[in-house]
């Protein structure tokens, strides 16, 4: 398959490759829903859903790769993450293995768009299609499900973290109704000024906990309480809304209501 990437110019890849390696959870994710995890012979230590991905061999983090690992494995088409990866990729490609970079969403319609690139890139664009005409009503049926609550949202990424414009979280927030209290700021993420959050005083908190922690519920609850908030709270499964595959959307469908159950609670 011949194509033009954006970043990397004129790319020359197989056009049934049956040896990848993905070291982006969204994309391994992808190839699983797909139907195509029988192709993939290794993954990043950070691809862990779903549960079958774990019998796979790691190959490397997020951005360190064990090259002669990589090579043992002989792959024909490595696919990567852009953002945080961009380095790596830009050395696998300077290395000459066959790579394709699948670019990060700037809303939820961006997750749907990457599954249509790669159903084309590993020519199973009909299931894709299905794919995304599926998570496409699912998405659509959120839309507006929420009341226009002031949130604020906390990702703990060994700090908090948070997003303003141009990020794909955002925009899932503003599609449910809610009002993103950092809506306007010019960054996609951020570490947040933590008093202007008490001084916006948010309806409502949603923190989501690195994942795999142990009772993230009440450690959400005591960091609530160090800063002297008393604002509801609604905390997620961890590694959720930051993960952009296709489980995106039944995350997204869990958020909305836990939400709901919160404000049923409040009546």
């Amino acid at each position: 398959m011949k194509l033009v990437h954006d970043w990397l110019g004129p790319l020359e890849l197989p056009d049934d490759p049956q040896r990848i390696v993905s070291l982006a959870p969204n994309v391994t994710e992808t190839l699983f829903a797909l139907g195509l995890h029988e192709r993939l012979v290794g993954r990043s230590a950070f691809c862990y859903r779903p549960a079958a991905t774990l019998a796979l061999p790691v190959v490397s983090s997020y951005t360190r790769l064990r090259w002669e690992f990589l090579n043992s494995l002989k792959p024909d088409l490595v696919l990567i993450s852009t953002g945080v990866q961009r380095d790596l990729l830009q050395e696998l490609h300077g290395r000459g293995y066959p790579i394709f970079p699948v670019p990060l969403p700037h809303s939820p319609h961006g997750i749907l768009e990457n599954i249509v690139l790669m159903g084309a890139l590993l020519a199973v664009a009909e299931q894709a299609t299905r794919l995304v005409a599926h998570l496409s009503q699912r998405y659509q049926a959120l839309y507006q499900s929420l009341p226009a609550y002031r949130v604020y949202l906390e990702f703990d990424l060994g700090g908090p973290i948070t997003v303003g414009r141009g990020s794909y979280v955002g925009e899932a927030l503003r599609h449910l109704g809610l009002q993103n209290i950092f809506d306007a700021h010019p960054q996609s993420y951020f570490s947040p000024n933590l008093a202007e959050v008490a001084r916006q005083a948010p309806h409502l908190v949603i923190y989501e906990p690195k994942p795999h922690r142990s009772r993230p519920i009440e450690k959400a609850q005591r960091l609530m309480a160090e800063r002297n908030w008393p604002f509801p709270l609604v905390v997620t499964g961890g590694d959720e809304l930051a993960h952009y595959g296709p489980g995106f959307f039944a995350y997204l469908e869990a958020l909305a209501k836990q939400i709901q159950d919160k404000i049923a609670q409040k009546s």
